[in-house]
């Protein structure tokens, strides 16, 4: 049963989550429903994304965080507070804007939107670091299952809510009420748990870049090291290769475009936000390196149900199985995942550690998933999904060496007993 400081941690945490993921959809969905609005051209509207650049290069400014952080409330959430004030500023000047085909008001625009991004990444730099160094190893899938509600939660209420002010209320209006979202953050970051000092603070910006590096290969020794960033890269593998495909498959099997938003947009959050906390609870009574096998498990089973809607059909009901099962298990892996990663920093680096790991599972999402759409129109649909499944093994293999089903944490991780901070 948690205990009240387990509570507040959790809590913490997942308002840290609402923080995060109200700006990211701000600058990304409401952002382009205003301009589709204003009759701005699809070409210029497509540009958007590039403002998202901040999100994938964080890791460069990560270090900028541990070396020179700001002590009040504590070293993580001086940055939070900081972040979270700028960030209102800036999501509510742009209710000021006026999008338009002139190339001026463009331009006003696009800064913006590329300032609400970096200060967005820089924030979930921040809310990732602070959420490592203050859960303890029991609350860390709890933890990330609350921080993963806490970001769809922000995603619903402004991808959602946000059009709805939108259409009532006018745009400017859509904009504001997030302002006031995010702003509503800022109590819960102010009375969140105070994280303890830390024995060696990072002394010089050269430590703070090269330290987070030779700390994890010291830690983890050489051989192991580049094993636990193949684990990072590969375990989320599957997902992102059924991610890429999942919609051209659906539209190839004849589900009208309403059918599979309704499914996928409004069914589907609710069987990951459900995945995320049976993941959580799971974590809490299985451990980290249980939770790894039996999620990646899931998860596989998750995939092979596509396989089934491909070779068998099922119509509607097949199609809400199917994807029933991928999110519910998606969520799972979802919440050990994060876990995982928190596993991996030392506190003393957690900001850089953490982005540096995320950054090597993004490449999962992009780069090793880039030949899906090859492979599925050379094998077929049926052959892609096992694939996707397949695509599970070289995770297995390496838990066999880094996660053993008897040990509570993998290989190489951060032990506070034994690892100095």
């Amino acid at each position: 049963m948690p205990t009240v400081s387990s509570w507040r941690r959790l809590v913490a945490v997942a308002a840290a989550g609402v923080a995060s993921g109200a700006p990211y959809m701000v600058g990304s969905r409401l952002l382009q429903g205003w301009l589709s609005a204003s009759q701005v051209p699809l070409a210029l509207i497509g540009l958007i994304p590039l403002a998202e650049l901040p999100y994938t290069l964080k890791l460069f400014w990560a270090p900028l965080l541990d070396r020179w952080p700001i002590p009040w409330p504590d070293r993580r959430r001086g940055w939070l507070v900081l972040l979270q004030l700028v960030l209102v500023v800036v999501t509510a000047a742009m209710a000021l804007l006026r999008p338009s085909t002139d190339a001026a008001s463009l331009a006003a625009i696009g800064v913006m939107a590329l300032l609400l991004a970096i200060c967005s990444a820089t924030q979930d730099i921040a809310v990732d670091a602070y959420r490592t160094d203050l859960l303890p190893e029991l609350e860390r899938g709890p933890g990330a299952a609350a921080a993963s509600l806490g970001y769809r939660a922000a995603m619903l209420a402004v991808g959602a809510g946000g059009f709805l002010l939108a259409g009532r209320f006018g745009w400017p209006a859509a904009f504001l009420g997030s302002a006031v979202l995010i702003a509503a953050m800022l109590p819960f970051t102010l009375t969140a748990p105070r994280l303890p000092a830390i024995e060696h603070p990072v002394t010089s910006l050269r430590q703070a870049v090269l330290g987070p590096a030779r700390e994890f290969l010291r830690r983890s020794g050489p051989n192991r090291s580049w094993q636990l960033l193949l684990l990072v890269l590969l375990y989320r593998w599957p997902d992102g290769l059924l991610s890429a495909m999942a919609i051209p498959f659906l539209t190839s099997k004849g589900f009208t475009p309403a059918d599979i938003g309704l499914v996928q947009g409004g069914w589907a959050v609710a069987a990951t936000m459900a995945g995320t906390v049976l993941g959580g609870v799971l974590f809490s009574r299985l451990g980290m390196n249980r939770s790894l096998w039996l999620f990646a498990v899931a998860g596989a089973l998750g995939n092979l149900s596509y396989w089934a809607l491909a070779q068998f059909g099922g119509g509607l009901a097949g199609l809400i199985t199917a994807v029933s099962l991928e999110n519910l298990s998606g969520g799972m892996v979802g919440a050990v995942f994060v876990a995982l990663l928190m596993s991996l920093c030392n506190p003393r680096f957690s900001a850089t550690q953490y982005a540096l790991f995320s950054g090597v599972y993004a490449m999962s999402r992009s780069v090793l998933a880039a030949p899906a759409g090859l492979v599925a129109e050379r094998a077929g649909w049926g052959l892609f999904f096992l694939f996707t499944v397949a695509a599970a093994l070289p995770a297995f293999l390496l838990m066999l060496r880094l996660t053993p089903w008897n040990e509570a944490e993998a290989r190489g991780a951060f032990d506070p007993s034994r690892d100095a901070t």
